[in-house]
């Protein structure tokens, strides 16, 4: 009890005052002036732990927290004390010496070495201020930086289920209905109002923009359709004009398949992937004029005027990925999108009067879709495509032998990765032969290629690490080591770079003249 006593009228000491005071510049502080604040100190602190103590029995806790002496500080009008909220505890250390006792956190010991050497911070970007309408006469205006009107969970729903929209409550003048208050009862005349779901009435501004937004994208200023493509890929307000972009899609690939105009397919197909990738709209409503315009730029027997010269094939691959990126977006078990495409490029590969062409852009197709659409599909009929191009026909027309070494190419291409997967080595020419036909020697030699660059990549990444652990390099100049007492020569070590094992495509560069459009390019979609 007497301890107790003694520490409930125990006051700060006067050495920690004094401490204190040097710590603040005071350095000749008297006992007396030390013993005054100290009391004054001490009846203080007394009375926040009091007050902190309430607000621990008001929140029902045992505990006294940090958050409790800051209310405290508050009732009692002095600044709350910031930043001393520890997740973690906080430990002291003990130290003494010289007469005195000190109490102190320990600090960590930072390395100056990894901190000088330690990499820059990214500089950070340079304060700027855009402007944006946030409402014009009282109607906000559909950009980028605000909400869509119309969100894509809307869009999926009335999607989903039209007659949604005719739950929403009608305007008795806007219906027809008479507004005399009453309800009248027609005896003999049955009068029926029939609403139209979605209303296509366009401003005159969309107007404006939809006539620009079509004429720059297959017009023949790059950089007029680089900024209409972003506009399509980001702008929030297309949901009205949609279908009429669509509309003009489809028409578009019919007109120019028929005449065989190669860039305007492209810049077609870079409407539908700008109107994919934006997040604002759901194109399954329109999913009956998209897809047909993309499988026909991928299966169509001709699509240019020089299909020897002209690189359509770049444009037959770039469908394909738009075809599998509509398959992953919007498959589902109720229309079975993916199902009935893989149907259509495995008729177009199965028969024998399909064009060349036509069964290269169903192998990218499928190929696209995935590695078990291969196995599936792709596999098993290879022999017979490969019996079809050594045939006399193909061999002695220039066109046929042209897609006939892009069918080839590309075969080696798709299936090198999943034969090395599914044949175990040692791989045999022969039994690739009977097994693929003629095709079955580049695929051998593309599959022995592909097994060895492998065995030589693990291969030099195991020599490296091993030379890492085991020598002391420095990077631009020799190193020599210590030599031993026994007197050998010093060593040398020259630090070698990792090899890499790169395979660089080769160049495809093929000029289009369409209306005298000269354009030069490698993908579609750049």
């Amino acid at each position: 009890m007497g301890e107790i006593e003694v520490n409930y009228g125990s006051t700060l000491p006067t050495e920690s005052l004094k401490v204190i005071a040097e710590s603040v510049g005071i350095g000749n502080l008297s006992d007396d002036a030390a013993k005054e604040i100290s009391d004054s100190a001490t009846y203080r602190l007394k009375l926040v732990l009091q007050e902190s103590k309430k607000f621990m029995m008001h929140s029902n806790r045992c505990k006294l927290l940090p958050s409790d002496i800051d209310n405290a500080l508050k009732v009692f009008g002095i600044e709350p004390i910031y930043g001393f909220h520890a997740k973690e505890h906080v430990p002291f250390r003990y130290a003494s010496g010289g007469g005195r006792e000190l109490h102190f956190i320990d600090d960590k010991d930072i390395d100056l070495i990894e901190f000088v050497n330690a990499p820059l911070a990214k500089l950070p970007l340079e304060i700027s201020i855009r402007c944006h309408w946030l409402a014009i006469d009282g109607v906000q205006p559909t950009v980028p930086e605000n909400p869509p009107s119309v969100s894509k969970d809307v869009q999926k729903l009335e999607c989903v289920d039209p007659l949604n929209k005719l739950k929403k409550p009608i305007d008795k003048e806007v219906s027809g209905r008479p507004s005399t208050g009453k309800a009248q009862k027609l005896r003999n005349v049955e009068t029926v109002h029939v609403k139209q779901l979605a209303t296509h009435e366009l401003s005159v501004e969309q107007q404006l923009y939809y006539k620009e937004i079509t004429e720059a994208c297959v017009g023949s200023d790059e950089s007029r359709r680089a900024e209409a493509l972003q506009s399509l890929a980001s702008d929030p307000g297309l949901h009205e004009m949609l279908p009429r972009m669509c509309t003009f899609i489809a028409e578009g690939v019919k007109v120019n398949v028929v005449q065989n105009n190669l860039a305007l397919l492209i810049y077609l197909m870079r409407m539908v992937k700008a109107l994919l990738d934006n997040p604002a709209l759901y194109l399954e409503k329109y999913l009956h004029e998209i897809i047909p315009s993309v499988v026909t730029c991928v299966v169509s027997k001709q699509l240019c005027m020089r299909p020897e010269i002209d690189n359509h094939w770049a444009l037959r691959d770039f469908a394909s990925r738009l075809m599998a990126q509509i398959c992953k977006m919007f498959n589902t078990p109720t229309n079975n999108v993916q199902t009935r495409i893989t149907r259509v490029f495995t008729n177009a590969t199965n028969s024998d009067k399909t064009a060349l062409p036509s069964v290269y852009g169903a192998l990218e197709g499928l190929a696209e879709l995935g590695t078990e659409t291969i196995k599936v599909f792709v596999i098993p009929r290879v022999h017979m495509i490969s019996d079809r191009l050594d045939s006399p026909e193909v061999t002695q027309n220039n066109v046929d032998r042209i897609s006939g070494n892009q069918i080839k190419h590309l075969l080696c291409k798709i299936l090198t990765p999943v034969l090395k997967i599914t044949h175990s080595p040692p791989d045999n020419l022969e039994e690739y032969k009977k097994e693929f036909g003629s095709v079955g020697v580049q695929l051998h030699a593309a599959v022995c290629k592909a097994r060895v660059t492998t065995t030589t990549q693990s291969t030099s990444n195991q020599t490296v690490t091993q030379t890492n652990t085991q020598s002391r390099t420095v990077v631009g100049r020799p190193v020599a080591q210590t030599t031993s007492n026994t007197g050998n020569p010093q060593k040398y070590v020259l630090m070698s770079q990792r090899p890499v094992v790169t395979q660089t495509p080769p160049n495809k560069t093929v000029y289009i003249s369409q209306q005298s459009i000269k354009s030069e390019f490698q993908d579609p979609s750049n």
